[in-house]
């Protein structure tokens, strides 16, 4: 391209998709990345790759019915009402044509998953890529990326300012190379898809210090990019003690087990062998409840026909390969293997397996039960880890971001964990699909916002491309 790009998107997850977006409506496109390895070490590329879409036409074919306005009243009963109410309206607006775009344009290979529901979802709304791994989704954007002639791609490379002319609009993004020599590229917009904070330890202890101690399971670039950036243009910021955290890594292992294995039927216990809590609550704020018991540390105990159920996820087969599941036939042979005291494992396998049959209450409210678990058991050990920080820069229906008074700063994007979601406060709010909603759903807006803008022969441009 020659000039300074219509656009400058930096991070490439969910910044992928803004820049096909922006490209595919006659824009051109930089995208600035800091990690060469970013098709492997970002925050999408770990995640489960699961995108809501309320009133899709997968969940038509399937005779769900779903409606943003479902999805808008699923994401306020998780977050206890405190979740942003006009993101949460329209990532909720977007989030079926969102899904619509991802396989019709972007050509991903989406399906709706109807094995199990996630805990907070009231119908099945995620829809997942073959393996339901975010490695195969960041594997084909790239590809994309790389084969559109109206976006370059600019890699390793960090975006460090953002320059602004006299009127307060954005004219110019700065750009670090790893010899640190910098560069000022002229663009009217930037769209920060950098992610969030949740590598740099001291802001994570300042925001989230009841997580502060766990593993973290992220990019090693979310180092608070946006938030330093945004701050210095007088950005508005929110939520910044809103985390996505996780109760099921592997330990020794490092993979993730996955929560599927608690909505088929399986149980978490401490190192005293007892649960401790309901675990279809969610697994975000479960991170910080195992953190809390004993060692920082439990075991998801689960059976064979789980196991098969799970087979599904990537991430599980990695954790079954890696070793760290322990069989037994019985019981007391579990305990053995895992450590645990026996009496107290076999009494909580015997009360949930009453529950699971409807015989009893649970003692700790769970009544999602798929079924009781039956021998063959098999046991995992899982920590607790962060897995990206739902906090950042406020922006409004356009991703557009704004300041306190929220006004918009003109040229200024924000996406995924640069912006504030609509998990809430804390971790108790994160519905699955609250990272890469905001993450891909924010992107497609913002590239929307730009090309609206664009000069009227740009417009024609688009109209064309898009016919």
């Amino acid at each position: 391209m020659t000039g300074g790009p219509d656009l400058v998107v930096a991070g490439a997850g969910g910044g992928l998709a803004g820049a096909l977006r922006a490209a595919e409506l006659g824009l051109t496109v930089l995208v600035v990345e800091a990690s060469e390895h970013f098709r492997r070490g970002n925050n999408t590329s770990m995640s489960t790759a699961m995108f809501p879409g309320a009133g899709s036409r997968w969940q038509a074919s399937e005779g769900v019915g779903d409606s943003p306005e479902r999805f808008v009243a699923d994401i306020m009963a998780k977050t206890g009402g405190q979740a942003d109410a006009r993101l949460a309206r329209t990532l909720a607006g977007v989030s079926g044509p969102l899904v619509d775009w991802l396989a019709d344009s972007a050509g991903l290979p989406l399906s709706l998953v109807t094995d199990f529901t996630y805990p907070g979802h009231s119908v099945p709304r995620c829809h997942s890529v073959p393996g339901r791994h975010g490695s195969t989704v960041i594997d084909h954007l790239a590809r994309r990326v790389r084969d559109d002639p109206g976006i370059d791609l600019l890699v390793p490379a960090r975006l460090v300012d953002v320059r602004t002319g006299p009127d307060g609009a954005v004219d110019a993004a700065v750009v670090q190379y790893p010899d640190g020599t910098r560069e000022d590229i002229p663009t009217g917009a930037v769209l920060l898809a950098t992610n969030g904070f949740g590598a740099d330890r001291a802001l994570v202890e300042r925001h989230l210090p009841e997580i502060a101690g766990a593993l973290y399971q992220g990019g090693d670039q979310s180092l608070g990019d946006a938030l330093r950036i945004g701050g210095g243009l007088g950005a508005a910021t929110g939520y910044l003690d809103a985390y996505q955290g996780h109760g099921a890594v592997a330990a020794g292992a490092g993979t993730l087990v996955g929560w599927a294995t608690v909505i088929h039927g399986a149980i978490m216990v401490d190192r005293g062998g007892r649960r401790f809590g309901n675990e279809t609550r969610g697994y975000s704020e479960y991170a910080a409840e195992l953190a809390a018991r004993p060692g920082g540390t439990g075991w998801i105990v689960l059976d064979e026909t789980v196991a098969g159920q799970c087979e599904r996820f990537k991430d599980f087969r990695d954790t079954v390969e890696s070793g760290v599941l322990v069989w037994a036939d019985d019981a007391e042979g579990l305990a053995e293997a895992t450590g645990l005291p026996a009496g107290a494992l076999d009494a909580e396998l015997a009360a949930s397996g009453a529950a699971a049959r409807g015989e009893r209450p649970d003692d700790h409210g769970r009544t999602h039960w798929e079924r009781p678990l039956a021998p063959p058991y098999a046991a995992v050990r899982v920590v607790p880890a962060l897995f990206h920080t739902q906090g950042g820069l406020l922006v409004n229906g356009d991703a557009a971001v704004v300041d306190p008074d929220d006004r918009p700063i003109p040229g200024l994007y924000a996406a995924g964990g640069a912006a504030a979601g609509i998990s809430g406060h804390g971790a108790g709010g994160y519905l699955p699909g609250n990272g890469l909603l905001p993450a891909f759903g924010l992107a497609y807006l913002a590239a929307g916002a730009v090309a609206r803008g664009r000069a009227p022969e740009t417009a024609a441009h688009m109209t064309t491309r898009e016919n």
